[in-house]
């Protein structure tokens, strides 16, 4: 499993009825896209939740193919064309767990990055992350949860989808627009390696 996102942060007055729209005229368009295990049209709005307008996608691929495909295909250059070419993070996958609620449709998601700290072990940092991921993914209204890892930057990624709004929690809350699944049951369970 690879996780990616991109963020497209937009002016604090930009009309946010403009990313529904493009997701709803557009985001059918990956709920059949080989190696794409799912993606999450994520956006959040400036306000209390919120310091930013963005649209910032968050994709679990199955395998490197789909990414590929994705990035250096069509896919992506539609992207590229409406907003400028984003930085694209992607964090190799460690975990992913599917929660009480997962035939649910998920409405809101969280992400948490944190570093791992340099006094740390790794190994002992992802058994850690490990757990959290796991309690995340058995949380009441989780539909599913996946942990992940950057070893250039030493970062660990959790995001998880809820059914409901988002809890408080540490990390960044998006509303989920809709959800492409074509893979999901490809993603492995559990541990990653």
């Amino acid at each position: 499993m690879h996780a990616m996102q991109y963020e497209i942060t937009l002016p604090a007055d930009h009309d946010m009825g403009v990313i529904r729209h493009r997701v709803a005229t557009r985001g059918h368009l990956l709920d059949d896209f080989p190696g794409l295990g799912l993606k999450a049209y994520l956006m959040r709005e400036r306000g209390e939740d919120s310091p930013v307008n963005q649209y910032a996608p968050f994709y679990l691929w199955t395998r490197p193919e789909g990414m590929n495909a994705f990035l250096w295909g069509s896919g992506f250059q539609g992207v590229v064309r409406d907003f400028g070419r984003p930085v694209v993070q992607h964090w190799t996958g460690l975990s992913y767990e599917e929660g009480p609620a997962s035939s649910a449709l998920p409405r809101s998601a969280t992400r948490h990055r944190s570093p791992v700290p340099a006094s740390l072990s790794p190994a002992d940092a992802v058994e850690a992350a490990l757990e959290e991921s796991r309690r995340l993914a058995r949380s009441p209204g989780a539909v599913a949860s996946a942990l992940a890892a950057d070893p250039r930057h030493w970062e660990l990624l959790h995001f998880t989808l809820w059914d409901h709004d988002a809890p408080a929690a540490p990390g960044e809350r998006f509303q989920v627009l809709h959800l492409s699944r074509p893979e999901q049951d490809l993603i492995a369970k559990g541990r990653q390696w």
